[in-house]
């Protein structure tokens, strides 16, 4: 099931995760173990990242696949720019049509660690809405595999971190949508205010396909406030003071991120939204408290 056919048929409010390939072959049955706990929680679908420079790409498949055809869970490939030219994104598009993989998470995806402007790779694209065209491309001429997918793509309720300001940015998720897209997955924030104004905008713009609050569950203090630095997400002062007040109790930043989490899933799905996209973190009994607080 496509993207947009889960949001149609669906009842109730989606509930999705995203997960990334652990490196060692441990990690991965580690993961499995993992996968499993989440599967008890009948998630709608879970995508799979995939490491710098496109490193865990083939990884990506193989826990797809798992997820797919073992766990008989619907899932989503991450796909993007970074160290893939034309040929590369063709094969996989290839590979993952075989496993019956019909969902894509379509990005640009970072500058390699040290870099700050990204370059394309040979024969690569440079822009997120270059490789949804592409994808939407490959339908067309691979007419004999009868082959629709779904795509998701990002969007930056805070602006991306590169953008000069959200009108820009706003324009440049109008491209990707104008590409092909199905659906519009957020950045995490913190704040449900960006949320709904970033709702509010893009619908000025006159984009109408469902837009998916992306939340990410504090577990370390260290941990979040890194990320929310990388990616130039509002960190709420009074929260940011709690947990730098605690910087190295993980157990008291988890219980914070837990509480602060359900807060705004309440929040979130009796304002209209129309699912949650959870950052898992390849973890599990955070997310179990959290969906059982809000069944």
């Amino acid at each position: 099931m496509k993207f947009l056919e889960i949001y149609k048929k669906s009842d109730k409010p989606v509930i999705s995760f995203e997960i990334f390939p652990p490196k060692t072959a441990n990690g991965i049955e580690k993961l499995k173990t993992v996968l499993l706990e989440l599967s008890t929680l009948s998630p709608d679908f879970i995508s799979v990242t995939y490491g710098a420079m496109g490193t865990t790409r083939d990884k990506t498949i193989d826990i797809s696949n798992y997820i797919k055809n073992q766990l008989k869970i619907e899932t989503a490939c991450h796909l993007t720019c970074v160290g893939a030219g034309r040929k590369e994104i063709d094969l996989f598009l290839t590979k993952i049509m075989t496993h019956g993989i019909t969902n894509i998470v379509a990005l640009r995806g970072d500058p390699p660690a040290g870099e700050k402007n990204f370059i394309p790779p040979d024969d690569g694209y440079t822009y997120a809405n270059e490789l949804v065209h592409h994808i939407r491309g490959f339908e067309k001429r691979n007419t004999k595999f009868n082959i629709n997918f779904g795509i998701a793509i990002a969007g930056y309720p805070e602006k991306h971190l590169e953008a000069p300001n959200l009108e820009t940015d706003l324009e440049n998720l109008k491209r990707k949508v104008d590409a092909g897209a199905d659906i519009i997955i957020t950045q995490l924030f913190f704040d449900n205010n960006h949320y709904f104004e970033f709702v509010r905008k893009v619908r000025n713009i006159g984009i109408d396909i469902p837009i998916i609050p992306g939340l990410m569950p504090i577990l370390s203090a260290k941990q979040i406030l890194k990320i929310t630095t990388m990616c130039g997400t509002n960190f709420p002062d009074n929260l940011r003071n709690k947990l730098e007040n605690s910087a190295d109790n993980d157990a008291y930043a988890e219980e914070l991120g837990i509480k602060q989490c359900i807060k705004q899933v309440k929040d979130l799905l009796e304002n209209g939204a129309p699912g949650i996209h959870f950052y898992v973190l390849n973890k599990s009994a955070h997310i179990k408290r959290i969906l059982n607080s809000i069944n």
